[in-house]
């Protein structure tokens, strides 16, 4: 090892002896006077380890905390005082002085007094500067180090004939005579032409220069931008970008998930709660400030045991054949007991009737069953195809007058036939059921009970036959498997069915739909129903230095069907590890300009109701503060990157891309997403993201790297399937982990915010083109006996958009412009138009809504995006857009299609105005 040339860690000398000690510029003197550094620090500068922004320092981000020992001297050693030379008189009594000596010592103190000796250029080597902080940077700023000394010359008279006494003392009095003070006095000024008169207007231009420099500076925001250049800027924002990027970790995320996933945790339950405190421990363990804990009360259901059954019931009504329901036990020895086979919100019941095969179970598909009586029938359909929502699923047999509805995995879809099953591949096992919820999200999202308002305990509620938002017939998850036997005993009953509505279940030797002389199914599902559980959410934060109330908010929900290992705690893996990076960056003196907010959310695999409460609860201030949503879900389930959202971050994405490599692949992401025709895709309605970006209007972005198949809420999406098959060595773990690292300090702390405007407003005129053929082919153009239907308002609002867009624009140019030509400094006026800035691109689709909603689904706002009302074969659910539109067109009444058409033509085009006015 090379020789430790810094002696800060050579031991501490002998106690020096008084020559040592008084000689100038003694290497005592000055190693005496340095800060040792911990033993820890210490071993890992020998070491060569540490992780440093910049190559060439030891220590690019040095701890700014006070250090108590720092000037120390050795076993409280003292060094002699300026009153004597004696040695011995350290440590006598003022008693033993000589009174000669003593008159002569204070008036040495005067005098260094009136000269205001100040040392600190001496000693500025063993003092840090009070302005700043060390910073290992690429481009590196200079290091402040103020020697300003903030005090004003001080004004001294001359007393007793010109020789300078001490300011505050009296005059000399004659024998007898009491003395009198000096400011009783009459006073003389200095004579014309003297020094002391020439000294005495130095003094006073002195004063007035340094305090119109204060003024100047304070006036020019000189301060706000050396703050901000403290906290943030003067870390150099690539040095920082290379430190988040290379700092992930994959082990620590393999421990998070490995933690996380190592019990079943369903919304409302003890596993939960304990993962909540986890959550809570650990944002306060790395970092986050505020932390919080945030509960709300909801309506949720929960399996009884021995309460659910599907049975084949035989002539004299009982069982001849029942279904296992549940999944073989995968995980008992390491995590306990896995979690009922159920769905969420779904009916209580025990129902029985004749079974029917409704392939999909969309409406199409009942609509071609039109034939068949299927009045208290029982439907079996399966996963998948365009009607993805299982609650549409169940309340499409309902409207069919089915009495209840099972819906199994079709290996054709997700089983052996795509490829390898769990645990050793990415499919379903024939045992494998995939839970989730059959609530109508589209209808309703959050807490059935409480629709528009946050679910607090002492607030309205709704009851259960009041809320839109739940099915009214009964339903069950199946696996294939079980599923088999049911489709055996069709055969013969009904119509055979048409090519497309063939599965993939093996045995099946003829596909039927049955009728109403199937054999009678019993569809058992009795539940425990709690119409106020208590749910948390779990909340912290990084406080913004410039613009605090403006944040960036990151999202991942907690509660999982079953372990959870894709959905959601590859997510939430992923946002631990940067909570971790980002508060060892703020604990080392960074600060982003706006701030920072992290949230884990509780209970969304029901109807995404944590986050849809906290949106609902806060509305007011995430319209105004939000700048922007982060939603992490089922983050991790193969290599391929996704990337759904607002067009507005569709230039920070690909820059962001550009920098993450895939070592698999090796080339970038952005190689790979170019290659591909890649493009951001259209946000859906199956997670978190939707109340922020539905019904608050924040601009959001969801994130994944997705495989070829999981087998999704079942029991075998665990820790053993992520580590071994979903993503071994968890390398897209770490690079979703640097993408959204990257993104949060482009969204948090670049002086202007990297959103794409003319990105929207290209997408906006794309859809309305897609919009016109998607009604041209419902035949809303077609006349008729009504008024012709007609988009030509909807493509004004688009050119108006394009059109302030374009002009909004050039302010972002004309700002570098001042900033360059102001080497840098950005006057206070400017600096506040630039907040302004921010602030409207943050609004601007906050500006998208309709105060009143889309009709009969008031929750959701946002007249661009939105779930639509129902899924149509003949288009990508996640690909529509002006859901109001289409519900309009697809009710078939023209005549309030156009009118909505105008309205949504109208809170565009305000908000083009509300953008450039």
């Amino acid at each position: 090892m090379a020789p430790n040339e810094d002696q800060r860690y050579d031991p501490v000398p002998p106690i020096p002896t008084y020559e040592e000690a008084v000689a100038g510029g003694s290497a005592w003197h000055r190693e005496s006077a340095r800060s040792p550094i911990d033993n820890s620090q210490a071993a890992e500068a020998e070491a060569g380890e540490g992780q440093s922004l910049l190559p060439n320092s030891r220590h690019a981000f040095e701890s700014t905390a006070p250090n108590p020992a720092r000037g120390r001297r050795p076993r409280g050693y003292r060094p002699p005082t300026v009153e004597t030379d004696d040695e011995s008189s350290l440590f006598s009594s003022d008693s033993e002085s000589d009174s000669g000596d003593e008159r002569e010592a204070d008036q040495v103190r005067r005098e260094m007094q009136e000269l205001e000796i100040d040392d600190s250029d001496m000693n500025s080597q063993n003092r840090g500067s009070s302005w700043g902080k060390r910073i290992g940077l690429s481009l590196s700023l200079p290091q402040w180090r103020w020697r300003w000394r903030w005090r004003l010359p001080r004004l001294r008279r001359r007393a007793d004939g010109g020789n300078t006494g001490d300011t505050r003392g009296t005059a000399p009095a004659a024998e007898g005579q009491t003395a009198e003070p000096w400011f009783a006095r009459p006073s003389s000024l200095p004579k014309f032409g003297s020094s002391a008169l020439f000294l005495l207007v130095a003094r006073t231009l002195a004063a007035l220069i340094v305090l119109g420099l204060l003024y100047a500076l304070f006036a020019s925001d000189l301060f706000t931008n050396m703050a901000r250049r403290m906290g943030s800027q003067m870390f150099d924002p690539e040095s920082v970008r290379i430190h988040v990027q290379s700092s992930v970790d994959p082990r620590r995320i393999r421990e998070h998930l490995k933690h996380f996933t190592s019990y079943a945790h369903l919304a409302g339950t003890e596993g939960d709660y304990a993962l909540m405190e986890d959550t809570e421990m650990l944002f306060r363990e790395y970092g986050l400030e505020d932390v919080t804990r945030d509960v709300y009360h909801v309506y949720l259901n929960y399996p009884k045991t021995g309460g659910r059954a599907v049975e084949i019931l035989g002539e004299d009504g009982k069982a001849v054949w029942s279904a296992k329901l549940e999944e073989e036990e995968v995980g008992a020895k390491t995590t306990g007991h896995q979690t009922y086979a159920f769905h969420g919100h779904s009916k209580s019941g025990d129902v029985m009737g004749p079974l029917v095969y409704a392939n999909y179970g969309s409406r199409d598909d009942f609509d071609r069953l039109k034939d068949i009586d299927t009045r208290g029938a029982i439907a079996l359909v399966r996963h998948h195809d365009s009607q993805g929502d299982l609650a549409m699923k169940v309340k499409a047999a309902e409207m069919a007058g089915f009495a209840g509805c099972i819906i199994y995995s079709d290996p054709a879809d997700d089983g052996f036939l795509k490829g390898t099953t769990a645990p050793k591949g990415p499919f379903v096992p024939a045992d494998g059921v995939r839970r989730g919820t059959v609530s109508l999200m589209r209808w309703v999202v959050g807490d059935v009970l409480t629709p528009g308002w946050g679910s607090k305990e002492h607030l309205p509620r709704m009851t259960l036959d009041q809320t839109k938002g739940l099915v009214k017939i009964p339903s069950l998850p199946l696996a294939w498997r079980d599923a088999q036997v049911l489709l055996q005993h069709l055969k013969g009953f009904g119509q055979q069915v048409p090519e497309g509505w063939k599965g993939g279940v093996p045995d099946i030797d003829e596909w039927w739909t049955g009728n109403g002389s199937s054999p009678i199914v019993r569809l058992k599902n009795e539940q425990d129903e709690v119409l106020k559980q208590p749910i948390w959410n779990v909340y912290g934060r990084i406080n913004g230095i410039e613009q605090g109330e403006k944040k960036v908010i990151i999202g991942n929900h907690r509660d999982s069907w079953a372990f959870g290992a894709a959905d959601p705690h590859s997510g939430t893996a992923v946002m631990l590890e940067i909570i971790r990076i980002l508060g060892d960056l703020v604990a080392r003196g960074w600060r982003p300009l706006r701030t920072i907010e992290f949230a884990s959310w509780d209970g969304e695999a029901y109807n995404l109701i944590g986050s849809t409460e906290y949106v609902e609860q806060y509305d007011d201030a995430l319209r105004a503060d939000a700048l922007a949503y982060i939603n992490l879900d089922r983050a991790v389930t193969g290599d391929t990157f996704h990337a759904a959202g607002s067009p507005v971050f569709r230039k920070l994405l690909l820059q962001v891309l550009n920098r993450v490599s895939d070592p698999h692949f090796n080339t970038t992401l952005r190689e790979r997403w170019d290659r591909r025709n890649a493009d951001l895709e259209g946000l859906g309605a199956d997670s978190d993201y939707v109340a922020f970006q539905d019904i608050v209007g924040t601009s959001s972005l969801d994130l994944h790297f997705d495989g070829e198949g999981l087998p999704l809420h079942s029991s075998y999406e665990n820790f053993e399937w992520m580590e071994h098959v979903g993503d071994p060595g968890y390398v897209y773990h770490t690079l979703l982990g640097q993408i959204l690292g990257l993104l949060i300090l482009e969204l948090a702390d670049r002086p202007i915010m990297p959103f794409d405007m003319p990105a929207y407003a290209d997408k906006l005129s794309r859809w309305v083109k897609d919009l016109e053929s998607w009604t041209q082919t419902k035949g809303a153009d077609k006349a008729g006996g009504e008024k012709p239907f007609s988009l030509t308002s909807l493509k004004e609002a688009a050119e108006e958009i394009t059109k302030s867009v374009r002009e909004f624009s050039k302010w972002e140019q004309s700002w570098e412009n001042s900033v360059l030509a102001a080497s840098g400094w950005e006057p206070a006026g400017l600096g506040r138009r630039r907040c302004e800035y921010n602030a409207r691109m943050a609004t601007f689709e906050s500006d998208l809504l309709d105060s009143a909603g889309i009709p009969n689904r008031t929750q959701f706002k946002h007249v661009i995006f939105g779930p639509q009302l129902w899924s149509d074969n003949n288009y990508n659910e996640n690909e529509a857009y002006f859901p109001s539109i289409r519900d309009t067109v697809m009710s078939g009444n023209r005549t309030l299609a156009q009118l909505t058409v105008d309205k949504v033509a109208n809170i565009i085009k305000q908000a083009a105005a509300n953008l450039v006015n």
